[in-house]
């Protein structure tokens, strides 16, 4: 139930997704994949990973993408005091990691009420397309953006793993997580998708309420629980 001043249907839930983008040293990428591969278990004894990413395509390289779930506030709180004062977690990765990172990000995001997370039936490739949307939330473009949503995903070739809005970091931001088999059968897909008078009808209605958007294609690493 929304209010007449209410941007969209509100977030009772308070689990949130933390959303981590590291810049790496070129000459590093290896040796922080590597440390973290040996490292990682100290950090998700603490909390919930989802998923942990290497950026193959969109923008720029050398860089990682994860996505850390959270019940609340406090529940990271916690978790953060918690892994400052792990001593093996920041003698064994934190400290020898730093000198990898060229540039850290960092973005609060929760599940758009509609979209729930979802596991891909098998291992593929995930693009994150990112949405600059005009100010007003969901109220204003949520209908007309979860129909073009749908009728991508109505095609077949491709899954929603998530639809995320952004709470901390560049407002008015929406991120599609997606899942494909691959690189050339969401390319495959996409040039179907372009042809079908569906999507095309979709797609015009909610680039009304668009500013821009970019995307990236991931490439799950050996320990991301979303493969």
């Amino acid at each position: 139930v929304c209010s007449s001043f209410a941007t969209g249907p509100r977030q009772y839930d308070g689990t949130f997704y933390e959303f981590r983008t590291y810049y790496l040293k070129p000459s590093k990428m290896n040796a922080f994949m590597e440390n973290l591969k040996k490292t990682i278990h100290l950090r998700t004894a603490h909390s919930e990973l989802v998923g942990f990413w290497s950026v193959e395509f969109g923008g720029r390289v050398n860089k990682v993408f994860h996505i850390w779930k959270y019940d609340n506030f406090a529940h990271r709180a916690e978790v953060r005091k918690a892994l400052a004062n792990c001593k093996e977690w920041q003698e064994q990765s934190i400290i020898p990691n730093l000198a990898h990172i060229d540039k850290q990000e960092t973005e609060i995001t929760y599940l758009i009420p509609w979209s729930k997370l979802e596991k891909p039936p098998k291992e593929g490739v995930y693009e994150l397309a990112v949405f600059q949307m005009k100010p007003g939330g969901p109220a204003l473009w949520g209908d007309a953006f979860k129909r073009a949503i749908n009728a991508h995903v109505n095609l077949g070739y491709t899954k929603v793993v998530g639809v995320f809005h952004t709470e901390y970091g560049e407002l008015n931001r929406v991120h599609v997580l997606w899942w494909n088999e691959s690189a050339d059968s969401r390319a495959a897909g996409r040039h179907k998708s372009h042809e079908d008078p569906r999507v095309v009808a979709a797609v015009l209605e909610s680039v009304n309420y668009l500013v821009s958007q970019q995307n990236m294609l991931l490439i799950p690493t050996s320990f991301s629980p979303l493969k």
